[in-house]
């Protein structure tokens, strides 16, 4: 595809699979893992268990199934058939030194995960491919500002055609209530679960109490737990846990949540041009959400688990993300703005001084001067992971 933009994953992924028989990319719909594993293993047969024919043998006969399908093999959307990941077991472990023969690909993880981890441990690399990267869509030679980038979002489909955000949305929300959240979860009060994934992006960036959208969507606290983790699950959201440490305060136990995609909180938010982004009063939580998302990337990107936090305690000291490195804390206050102020670096003293673990702080705001600041770097959004890597 003349359009393609080239992956960060790409390198890690080439790299396992020089070291697993298995390698197991998770993420959401359409974040582009199909095409990125069809470019870098164009010589492995491929098939998609989407196909209602193929689904049907594999799940049937997986004995036939793998004649017909021969090694080295492409598996797409394995969360169809996860029975096969017992028969790949067995098909690996008889020949161990064999290296790259599956490369398997899943957009939700409710059980998925467990059933990698259980049927392939030991024998399969397991990463993630979220949607596009702020740096990855600069690296493109593409640049758009903050409201663009809020309004439009991250997905790949909408960098490589020159589809309307809206429709994309729609038809990718669409897609996923109707067909992932039926298939996997069984609800049946679909009317209260789209309330409840509407109110959360109203409330991205912030401490989620379920026990009060209970009472907005007439739902026990329990449930909404419950599809929150079923969000979880599928790719559409994720919760930031509070950093735990004696520090000898009061600390939020809540974690914040986030929307994996931001452009699709935007969507669910009614924002329909980048303008409205502006003037929204969801601004701070939607640029927030795309900062800390950007870092959840630079990890997975690298192949590693992302360790990542927030801090606020009783006295009104906080940081918006905590990134765990090196056996550092990076804390990093983030800005909508397009204008520095000192004001933004004002909590970094304060938070070094409860752990030598606390390093220098990162200022991410929305405007084009980068600087240092009283031992503090200040950044423009997009060079986010870049200033997480040099920290």
């Amino acid at each position: 595809m003349h359009n393609y933009i080239p992956r960060e994953l790409e390198g890690t992924l080439l790299e396992v699979s020089g070291q697993f028989p298995v390698v197991t990319v998770l993420g959401p719909r359409q974040s582009g893992k199909t095409t990125l594993v069809r470019r870098l293993f164009p010589n492995h047969t491929y098939v998609n268990l989407e196909l209602p024919d193929d689904r049907l043998l594999a799940a049937a006969d997986p004995h036939s199934f793998f004649k017909r399908y021969t090694e080295p093999l492409v598996i797409d959307e394995i969360q169809r058939v996860p029975a096969l990941l017992s028969h790949i077991q067995v098909l690996v472990d008889e020949d161990r030194g064999r290296k790259g023969r599956f490369i398997l690909t899943g957009s939700q993880q409710m059980d998925l995960r467990a059933a990698v981890s259980q049927s392939l441990a030991g024998r399969t690399a397991l990463l993630k491919l979220l949607p596009l990267s702020l740096a990855e869509i600069e690296a493109s030679g593409r640049h758009s500002d903050r409201d663009d980038h809020l309004f439009r979002g991250l997905m790949p489909g909408l960098y490589e055609e020159p589809l309307p955000p809206e429709r994309f949305y729609a038809n990718y929300y669409q897609t996923y209530v109707e067909r992932d959240v039926r298939q996997f979860a069984n609800i049946r009060n679909l009317i209260a679960f789209e309330t409840f994934v509407k109110l959360l992006a109203g409330r991205v960036g912030q401490i989620v109490n379920l026990s009060a959208l209970s009472g907005s969507t007439g739902v026990s606290a329990t449930t909404l737990g419950q599809w929150l983790g079923i969000l979880e699950a599928s790719f559409i959201a994720f919760r930031l846990p509070p950093y735990f440490e004696n520090f000898g305060k009061r600390l939020v136990k809540a974690p914040k949540v986030y929307f994996v995609e931001p452009g699709l909180a935007a969507y669910l938010l009614g924002i329909r041009e980048a303008a409205q982004a502006a003037v929204s009063p969801s601004l701070g939580g939607l640029f927030e959400n795309l900062v800390v998302v950007e870092a959840l990337k630079s990890f997975h990107n690298r192949g590693v688990e992302a360790d990542l936090f927030f801090y606020r305690d009783s006295g009104g000291l906080e940081a918006d993300l905590l990134a765990s490195m090196r056996e550092r804390l990076i804390p990093l206050e983030i800005k909508a703005s397009r204008t520095f102020s000192p004001e933004f670096c004002k909590g970094f003293p304060r938070l070094k001084a409860l752990s030598p673990k606390i390093a220098e702080g990162i200022v991410v705001y929305a405007g084009d001067r980068e600087q240092d600041f009283k031992g503090s770097r200040v950044v423009n959004f997009v060079h986010t992971a870049a200033a997480l890597q040099r920290a």
